[in-house]
């Protein structure tokens, strides 16, 4: 095995008061107001945004692909934070997978379930079968994003104690109500 040596110090360099060599640092280079091939403006923005098709009557931004009016969007954050909060529940062992069955693709139903088995046979406890956790999650908000008027893209901010957890889910419209077609755990 090989060490590294010590390179040579350059002709700037001095030592000081207790003989070891001390090297300045560069000066700092100036910043281009534009760099790389991304080319990103750094610029700060000093005109607010304008309170457009992207932000609601409350002031607070959304993301929609398409517009979509107040009350579709309400219903719809409203049935996934009850989706999301369900989806922990049964992951935690408090419900049991069958409860989210109707509303959920078999992808999604099969994710819930190994992952409800998995943190069962962890807690050496009956998924399912409700059980005194420790930690409660505790759902702590919700949003979503339109790409379609029968799609729709949430995204979840879970809370377990001082952690905190993210989900993302995927709902499309099939037979007249909303179905999860993707949940990914973060």
């Amino acid at each position: 095995m090989t060490h590294p040596t010590a390179t040579a110090p350059t002709a700037h360099a001095s030592p000081d008061t207790s003989g070891r060599t001390v090297v300045p640092l560069r000066p700092a280079a100036p910043l281009a107001s534009v760099q790389g091939t991304l080319a990103l403006d750094l610029q700060p923005r000093h005109d607010p945004p304008d309170a457009g098709p992207g932000v609601d009557r409350g002031g607070r931004p959304w993301a929609d692909v398409i517009a979509i009016e107040q009350p579709l969007r309400r219903g719809l954050e409203q049935w996934a934070r009850r989706y999301v909060q369900a989806a922990v529940e049964i992951v935690g062992g408090d419900r049991p997978v069958t409860q989210l069955l109707r509303w959920s693709s078999r992808e999604v139903f099969e994710n819930l379930e190994r992952r409800a088995q998995l943190v069962a046979r962890a807690g050496r406890h009956q998924a399912g079968q409700g059980r005194v956790q420790p930690v409660r999650p505790h759902l702590l908000g919700v949003h979503a994003c339109f790409v379609s008027r029968d799609v729709a893209e949430v995204s979840a901010h879970v809370r377990y104690g001082q952690r905190s957890r993210a989900l993302a889910a995927r709902f499309e419209a099939i037979d007249q109500r909303w179905c999860c077609t993707a949940l990914e755990w973060a």
